[in-house]
């Protein structure tokens, strides 16, 4: 179990966490209804034979949002509608009103729910009350905040929100690729994303590529912008770091995960554990870099 994205929210430090657990019981994930598309609600993050739904590890909290959903495609939809719309207009001799479409639509759903396949989802979170921040799995800011909501919803209050830098993280990125000095332990990677500041300007993806090279600098010259930069902490993380601040393509490298492997653990639920242990201590020492370089405000 390591993340893989990282989409983050600052909430005041201060916040009792004390009995978020039977808070997240209240708003357990319940099975989706025959009428229902979605249902949503948290899981045991190390599976329902743990049944645990939150796990904590040196101030870090590790939950889940799991989720059921309906698969109905919409082509099978459709082509029902356009049928029954067809034998409707076959009959009375005239096209159906739009009200008529959206009534027959309805009542398809309606009948199509019960029969249709259950996809299962989850996103898990680590949520860090001495840091006050939460990191959601995933580069969507819509699925973020909608794991932000559940939380809510489960807490009654959960003022969290974006991070907010004091800097334009676009320059900072721009100008630890043209040079400009790196934060301790921070390393550039192998990619990056250039594009002209015009809303309509030309856009530059560069993989696999040495980015202090000849050809990145006439990017930059020619004044593109850097607004996703591939980065190395300690040999211990590579990550992709974006304008927005979200970290993609999140990784613990080998210097990280020899330390876990070097101990042995006797079943699922204890490398799971010691996985959890070693990704939120390297989560932290990211952050804390991630802070003071672009300087992050806190939700105090």
């Amino acid at each position: 179990m390591f993340f893989r994205n990282l989409t983050l929210f600052r909430f005041p430090s201060s916040l009792d966490l004390s009995d978020l657990e039977p808070q997240l019981a209240e708003c357990a994930l319940t099975p989706v209804g025959p009428l229902e598309l979605s249902s949503r609600g948290f899981v045991a993050p190390m599976g329902q034979h743990h049944g645990s739904l939150l796990h904590l590890c040196d101030g870090a909290r590790w939950l889940t949002v799991g989720g059921e959903d309906k698969l109905l495609p919409g082509a099978v939809v459709n082509d029902l509608l356009q049928k029954k719309l067809a034998a409707i207009e076959q009959k009375e001799g005239r096209k159906p009103g739009g009200r008529t479409r959206k009534r027959l639509k309805d009542e398809l759903i309606t009948e199509l729910l019960p029969r249709a396949f259950v996809r299962p989802v989850r996103t898990d979170a680590l949520l860090d009350a001495t840091l006050g921040v939460i990191a959601v799995d995933t580069s969507s800011r819509k699925s973020a905040e909608s794991v932000v909501s559940e939380v809510r919803r489960a807490l009654g209050s959960f003022p969290a929100l974006p991070l907010n830098a004091e800097v334009a993280p676009r320059a900072i990125l721009t100008g630890w690729l043209a040079g400009d000095a790196l934060p301790d332990g921070l390393t550039l990677g192998d990619e990056c994303e250039l594009r002209d500041p015009a809303d309509s300007g030309a856009v530059v993806k560069i993989q696999r590529m040495e980015l202090s090279g000849e050809e990145i600098s006439k990017h930059l010259e020619a004044g593109k912008q850097c607004t996703r930069l591939a980065l190395v902490l300690d040999d211990h993380i590579s990550f992709v770091l974006g304008e927005d601040l979200i970290v993609r393509k999140f990784k613990l490298l080998d210097g990280a995960v020899d330390q876990m492997e070097s101990t042995e653990h006797d079943d699922i639920v204890a490398e799971l554990q010691a996985r959890f242990a070693l990704m939120t201590g390297e989560f932290k020492r990211l952050f804390a870099v991630l802070e003071r370089a672009f300087k992050l405000s806190k939700a105090d």
